[in-house]
């Protein structure tokens, strides 16, 4: 433990000012408002390292960080865990606002009653509600809502648990998220702090609330500390952001003379059909591969539909053989300790050469709680799993492109783990179905990626996160960034709707990219199979967008 005056940001990094006031405050809540690239998760990242390493939040209290995408919610964990280490890192909870409620859900379950009372063993389905058995998605904030509004108790439990609360992308957040936060942190000790960007608030078509951050600052007296730098982007590409924040958010302008320099490429493309388009970007991709650039550092963003707009340039991709990852079709199964245990295990049984599956495998045997003797016995004994199952995989008569064949591995390989050591990889896999949906998940996204090309070794990259060139859709992009960034289809078609709401999703579309920003549009795309509800063939690009792209 440190002085707080003599804390410094890990890795010799330097904040401006602001930032460093946000992370170092001591007993004040903060609300930072902050555009793409000022560095929002690395503020909430050192602002961790403060409070854990100088006992602002003493043990066992912890931090709790409310993220609204997955991805963003592990980018920020895993940040945290680099700066502070492991052992402080322990007593940082990253979550998303879903995942915050089901937590409340489990942990108090039995104060729902009535109509909303629910059985321990409750599932939750993407779309179906069954009294007391099964509720959605939507209902995780309702029920946890109703949990802490009326019960003093849980609200006790809350605010004796987190001692600092983050709140992050808070510009998108909704009337109950709201409500939520509110019912478990109004009138406490503990200090919040909540970042956004209102050139970023592109969650309106599912309420997030008007002035969200204004009505933050009222309501925990919070000091507002913007944050002006951009970090990320080229300095191309951050002009071309500042010619869009002028007609957004004309205050928050950056002066010409912070924006010199030639760094940074912006293209606008243009084709007659989405055959076309596909072959032209396929080329892009496959040049940025051999220059180096990492599958993961390019992001392909659609606003809509990825799965029916970039289809073919899929299959272009899959033409060529470079591995591809639909985020829509993937459900964030990467960020779940089950589906990575299960995909590195086929990863080292089908000898796809990755130390570092058989590296994670291993670790198992070094599971928390477990003797010296048990663990030697267990590694032991998933070697040989390993062994029999690699042997069964060379066979001949092994059915290398039948998924079926890779069912019967995979599950006598969990039977050999075991069920008490599967539900202790994550607090959420010892309450209800989730271990077992999840498994099905995981194994049904490995054989719809088998089903391609028969290889598993394909099907595998297109799962990962590093082997992969990334397909998302631009709510899916908020909080990430990528070197390159292609965005697919801008064109009036799929770019509709209220033009404010409009410019902000485009916004946070280009503000992705760090190097090399690539826009297309075509004239004519034809009606894929699949496709429900209005397609128009004929398409027109979206001028007053594309025109971002050009230099004054």
């Amino acid at each position: 433990m440190i002085k707080p005056e003599l804390w410094r940001p890990v890795d010799g990094l330097v904040l401006e000012p602001n930032a460093m006031t946000a992370a170092t405050m001591s007993d004040e809540n903060v609300v930072v408002a902050a555009g793409p690239g000022a560095g929002k998760t690395e503020l909430l990242a050192q602002r961790a390292d403060f409070v854990l390493r100088t006992g602002q939040c003493r043990y066992p209290r912890r931090i709790l960080a409310v993220s609204f995408k997955v991805d963003a919610a592990r980018n920020l964990r895993e940040r945290v865990r680099t700066r502070s280490g492991p052992h402080l890192a322990s007593r940082f909870d990253s979550l998303t606002f879903h995942a915050f409620a089901k937590r409340l859900i489990d942990n108090y379950r039995p104060a729902l009653t009535g109509f909303n009372a629910l059985d321990p063993d409750y599932r939750i389905d993407p779309d179906t509600r069954v009294a007391r058995k099964q509720i959605t998605f939507r209902d995780l904030v309702p029920l946890a809502l109703e949990i802490v509004e009326t019960n003093v108790y849980v609200q006790e439990g809350i605010r004796q648990t987190y001692s600092h609360v983050f709140l992050d992308e808070f510009q998108d957040c909704t009337d109950q998220q709201y409500r939520l936060i509110q019912a478990a942190f109004g009138r406490s000790t503990a200090v919040l702090t909540a970042v956004g960007d209102t050139k970023q608030r592109i969650m309106v078509w599912a309420g997030a609330l008007e002035g969200v951050l204004q009505t933050f600052a009222e309501d925990f007296s919070a000091r507002p500390l913007p944050l002006y730098q951009n970090r990320r982007s080229a300095p191309r590409l951050r002009r071309m952001q500042n010619r869009m924040i002028a007609d957004m958010d004309p205050s928050a302008v950056s002066p010409v003379e912070d924006l010199t320099g030639d760094e940074g490429v912006i293209e606008v493309l243009s084709f007659d059909t989405e055959t076309d388009e596909a072959k032209s970007v396929a080329d892009i991709i496959e040049s940025w591969l051999k220059d180096g650039v990492p599958p993961h550092e390019i992001a392909v963003l659609v606003r809509q539909q990825p799965h029916l707009v970039a289809r073919s340039l899929g299959s272009e991709l899959i033409d060529r053989g470079i591995p591809f990852r639909n985020e829509q079709e993937s459900q964030d199964l990467t960020a779940e300790p089950a589906a990575a245990l299960i995909l590195n295990f086929i990863r080292v049984v089908a000898n796809d050469r990755r130390p570092f599956a058989y590296a994670e495998l291993i670790r198992l045997a070094n599971r928390l709680g477990a003797s010296e003797e048990d663990a030697a016995r267990f590694d032991s004994q998933l070697k040989r799993s390993l062994a029999a199952a690699r042997a069964q995989v060379r066979d001949q008569a092994f059915q290398m492109d039948q998924p079926a064949a890779w069912r019967g591995l995979v599950d006598e390989f969990l039977q050999m783990v075991s069920r008490p050591v599967l539900t202790a990889l994550s607090p959420g896999y010892q309450q209800g179905r989730r271990l077992d949906d999840l498994i099905e998940q995981t194994f049904g996204a490995f054989s719809r990626e088998l089903s391609v090309d028969g290889d598993p070794a394909q099907a595998l990259q297109r799962l990962s996160e590093t082997d992969a060139v990334r397909f998302l859709t631009i709510h899916k992009c908020k909080g990430l960034e990528f070197r390159n960034v292609i965005v697919l289809g801008v064109e009036r078609q799929l770019f509709w709707g209220n033009a404010a709401a409009t410019m902000s999703e485009f916004f946070v579309a280009v503000s992705r990219a760090k190097q090399h920003l690539v826009m297309t549009h075509a004239s004519h795309r034809e009606r894929p199979e699949g496709a429900t509800g209005r397609w128009d063939e004929h398409r027109e690009p979206y001028e007053q967008l594309l025109a971002f792209a050009h230099e004054d």
